[in-house]
């Protein structure tokens, strides 16, 4: 049976290393963030969405090799 944790994990942190970095490409460009009050979301959110996706991708590894 395969664990959904695993393309979960891989989803999110394919999807999240190419937000974070669009994020860091698009830093200097004050006029896209200025709805957003000048945060960059794409660095926040792309690292948000990486951690996560590195964490289903431990728990999916490390059942598989406690089992």
């Amino acid at each position: 049976m395969v664990d959904i944790r695993i393309p979960i994990g891989l989803m999110f942190t394919i999807i999240g290393t190419l937000i974070t970095i669009f994020g860091f490409v698009t830093i200097s460009n004050t006029e896209m963030y200025h709805k957003s009050l000048g945060i960059n979301v794409n660095i926040i959110m792309g690292i948000l969405m990486l951690i996560f996706g590195l964490i289903m991708l431990f728990y999916a590894l490390w059942k598989k090799k406690k089992a």
